[in-house]
């Protein structure tokens, strides 16, 4: 489809919001996509950007289009710190949001919307806040909003759909990362340290410790395993993730019921198969930058099946697993825009406002102090279902970005709306009430 469109001299006309590091893996390959045409790349910090173009192998002259008309009419790339203006520009057909900002992705979002783009939304952190009201106006509108093909929440929704269109019956699903429990209470001045990285190391890359300390304090798990159940039906665990070890071999024994032999709690949970055992020991064959389904076979030929074809299954030839080994970022993401432009179609969706990644303290703290967000000193997020979010007005990780308290809380309690002042960002907020108003467990059980 794309090539047909190519060669009718019409390509995909993209805009992409966010040159870090997401962005410039988006980057790197734009330029090796024939018909695929980066029409503008917007962020806050202009000469961030050209780095970013440079750093990934463009040349001067691909990128010094003067407007949005001028990258049009020459093939060129626009490079612009407006994002509303590339949002309402005609041309465009797609936005990749990549900011990783989930107040600034919720409102690119919207005026992506507003401007009758179709949306690839890179940035989870505002997805899991209000990707559900989000997908909903989008689709009101005839447009796509998707999940980043080349993350990891897309990618376990594509598993899903594997395992469901294959009639097994799904049993749970994730993602593996390298976790052990101190390591949810992990700063940004300690992060480099459980990465194994040198002073040296870090200073050569375009690394965010924040960002990065966000991975390791298991933030970056509860906002994707709330998304990919926001996009599947399945749900977050009561308690939150319990981030069970288990290497390849293991995945069907682990990640099927207790009262079946495993350690999940019940059928249909999102949850993450830990690459490291609690002692710090690796596991064996983990799938540390991959993603996983497990299901059970309908029936005793099934289950025959399994077993003829070499199919991982648990010892009792019931539970097999699937999985994808790696994830390639920004590297992937085209797949996304092309799905959405000439598919109409979403790779992955927030469908329901089912599970949340709500803000939980990392320590004691006393009115008056601030909250700083994701991967930050004061809080981690902890993905819970919904019905569970809503009942105690849980607030998002999302907003506890540069907010005040206005009650102590204890370490590892859930932070509550009531417990901060909110009085900045309130478009972003009020958006998300209304979210928890029409879309959450209580307007649910009102229909």
């Amino acid at each position: 489809m794309l090539a047909k469109r190519n060669a009718e001299g019409r390509p995909v006309r993209v805009g992409l919001i966010g040159a870090g590091k997401f962005g410039s893996m988006v980057l790197a390959q734009a330029r090796k996509i024939a018909g695929y045409h980066i029409v503008a790349v917007a962020d806050l910090d202009i000469g961030k950007a050209r780095g970013s173009l440079k750093r990934t192998g463009w040349q001067e002259d691909e990128y010094n289009a003067t407007s949005f008309s001028d990258a049009m009419d020459r093939g060129k790339t626009y490079v612009t710190d407006d994002a509303a203006d590339m949002c309402a520009f005609e041309g465009i057909e797609c936005i990749i949001e990549a900011t990783g900002h989930p107040i600034a992705g919720t409102r690119h979002a919207l005026m992506a919307i507003d401007g009758m783009k179709h949306i690839v939304m890179v940035n989870v952190e505002a997805d899991v806040m209000c990707g559900p009201i989000l997908a909903a106006k989008a689709r009101k509108n005839g447009l796509v909003y998707s999940m980043a093909y080349g993350d990891q929440p897309a990618f376990i929704c594509e598993l899903v759909d594997w395992a469901r269109s294959c009639g097994f019956e799904l049993v749970s699903a994730g993602k593996g990362m390298n976790f052990q429990p101190e390591y949810r209470y992990s700063t940004p001045d300690t992060v480099w340290g459980y990465f194994g990285w040198s002073d040296e190391f870090v200073a050569k890359g375009d690394f965010n410790p924040k960002m990065y300390n966000s991975f390791t304090d298991g933030t970056k798990a509860a906002i994707e395993m709330a998304a990919v159940a926001n996009g599947t039906g399945l749900d977050c665990p009561d308690d939150g993730l319990a981030f069970y070890p288990s290497g390849l071999q293991d995945l069907a024994s682990v990640f099927k019921p207790k009262s079946k032999g495993g350690r999940l709690p019940k059928n249909g949970l999102v949850d993450i198969a830990a690459s490291q055992e609690p002692d710090g020991r690796e596991v064996l064959n983990n799938i540390r930058y991959g993603m996983f389904v497990t299901f059970r076979a309908p029936d005793e030929y099934t289950r025959d099946c399994f077993e003829q074809y070499g199919l991982l299954t648990d010892k009792s030839g019931w539970y097999g697993s699937m999985w994808r080994p790696f994830h390639l970022i920004g590297l992937e993401t085209s797949v996304s825009v092309l799905s959405a432009v000439l598919r109409g179609e979403p790779t992955g969706s927030s469908k329901e406002y089912r599970g949340d990644a709500v803000a939980t303290a990392k320590g004691d703290f006393k009115a008056g102090d601030m909250l700083d967000g994701e991967g930050g000193y004061a809080v981690w997020a902890k993905a819970i279902p919904a019905t569970i979010s809503t009942e105690v007005d849980a607030l998002p990780i999302g907003l506890a970005h540069n907010v005040k308290l206005k009650n102590p809380i204890k370490r590892d309690q859930i932070v509550r709306m009531s417990d901060v002042e909110l009085v900045d960002d309130l478009d972003v907020v009020n958006l998300r009430r209304e979210q928890v108003t029409t879309m959450g467990p209580a307007s649910e059980a009102d229909k």
